[in-house]
């Protein structure tokens, strides 16, 4: 039987919460429900993703680095593709939550096998 690194699954549960997010923010408040429907999608994959990476990573550091990450990864997408603002001292508080994040991971206990 294959075993999948939990942190691969974690990365996995993060890009899809990014893409929900932007599927959601792209549905229009779910006035274009095609978008809406992709969005709820991912979020369940991404939750289901997210359950196996909390089976062989501590639950607090696995709920942290997903959620510190989606948060960095998403302003940053709205800085960049959706030309929202971003003011120097936001960019460092994310700055601080992305450090934060591979602490976590670097501090982390990996589980045998």
């Amino acid at each position: 039987m294959m075993v999948i690194n939990p942190w691969v699954l974690l990365l996995g549960a993060i890009a899809l919460e990014v893409i929900s997010t932007g599927l959601l923010n792209a549905s229009q408040g779910m006035m274009r429900w095609g978008y809406g429907v992709a969005a709820m999608a991912g979020y369940g994959l991404c939750f289901w993703l997210l359950a196996f990476a909390m089976t062989r990573i501590p639950m607090g550091v696995a709920y942290a680095v997903w959620s510190g990450v989606g948060i960095v990864a998403i302003a940053t997408i709205g800085w960049i593709v959706f030309r929202q603002n971003l003011s120097w001292t936001q960019a460092g508080f994310m700055a601080l939550i992305l450090v934060g994040a591979v602490g976590l991971n670097l501090t982390t206990v990996r589980a045998a096998g």
